[in-house]
């Protein structure tokens, strides 16, 4: 088999841990079977400093490099973790040289974060559709007004340029290149094996969807939104959601409608439906067993909301999707 491709992480003084950490476990857990039946890493980690000494998080946690800036291998992937520290020119200035100077026999760079304030100097993103961390995403555009800068984006690909958003999006995007490096289940392996989604789209917004809930209204309404998308098996009718919320039914139409901009009964099919496309895509689940685990009454009142919204059938959406049809 061919070697583990290498992964080099660029680390530094008051870097964000996670930034670095969360990525680098989703690589170091990505596996293949061999023909002998022993698994294989398929990924080799190279923490790089600006020098050799250890660096020291904004969290306080100490780290050590394996190399240095100058004296790492040939990389498959670099990745660029964000942190204050790359804000200041002290680092900024040696790691964005180094970049452009790699870039050329460098097959991916990659951003975490606010890591693009170590990419964007080099003008390599120039023209390109890019994100960061919701909050720094207007400086950015100021800074670099050559970027076309999107603050909504979970990650993006430009080429072989890829930027991701705040801080747990640098796992979504690294779930995203094991995927397309080694197929689905390689990706749903690691996905399972660190306790999280496969992956959200790439462009879904940053925030996830109870916590967009959760800052619309932070009443009880939040709450019924909550209840929905973590239920779409229970009785979600008007009727039972009103009395949830311990409101009239006409009450809480009219509430849910003022929060939310749709009614209760189309906001439970969509995120029902929602919740069905990610489970064809995950198993090999029967069309029967997904309907009635999402909270459909028929199979067929199942394929017709979904063909509707979709445009293509459930059984056709998971030959084309499911994890199984991606060996």
């Amino acid at each position: 088999m061919p070697a583990p491709l290498r992964i080099g992480f660029v680390g530094f003084d008051q870097i964000t841990a996670l930034d670095l950490v969360g990525p680098a476990e989703a690589f170091c857990s990505a596996v293949v079977k061999q023909r002998d039946g022993k698994e294989r890493n398929v990924y080799e980690i190279f923490l790089l400093g600006l020098t050799s000494r250890p660096f020291i998080s904004e969290s306080g946690i100490t780290f050590h490099p394996r190399t240095t800036l100058r004296s790492a291998p040939k990389l498959d992937t670099i990745v660029i973790p964000g942190g204050r520290g790359l804000r200041g020119a002290e680092v900024n200035r040696p790691v964005a040289q180094w970049l452009k100077a790699r870039a050329a026999q460098t097959r991916r760079i990659v951003s975490v974060c606010t890591g693009i304030y170590g990419l964007a100097p080099t003008g390599l993103l120039d023209g390109k559709r890019v994100t960061t961390h919701w909050r720094f995403a207007a400086d950015v555009a100021a800074r670099f007004p050559k970027l076309k800068v999107d603050a909504n984006a979970l990650f993006l690909k430009a080429g072989r340029f890829y930027t991701s958003a705040g801080v747990t999006a640098g796992i979504d995007l690294a779930l995203a290149l094991i995927e397309e490096d080694f197929g689905r289940e390689c990706a749903l392996a690691v996905a399972r094996e660190l306790v999280v989604y496969l992956k959200r789209a790439g462009g879904q917004e940053q925030y996830s969807e109870p916590l967009q809930f959760q800052t619309k209204s932070i009443d009880r309404l939040g709450d019924s939104a909550i209840w929905i998308t973590n239920n779409p098996n229970e009785d979600l009718s008007i009727e039972a959601l009103a009395t949830r919320a311990c409101l009239s039914r006409r009450h809480f139409v009219r509430r849910f409608k003022a929060a939310f901009r749709q009614p209760p009964g189309i906001f439970v099919q969509a995120h029902r439906l929602d919740e069905a496309r990610r489970r064809l895509c995950g198993g090999k689940a029967s069309i029967d067993a997904v309907a009635d685990s999402v909270g459909f009454k028929s199979t067929d009142a199942f394929r017709r909301a979904f063909r509707e919204r979709f445009r293509i059938t459930p059984s056709k959406y998971q030959r084309s999707f499911g994890v199984h049809h991606h060996k």
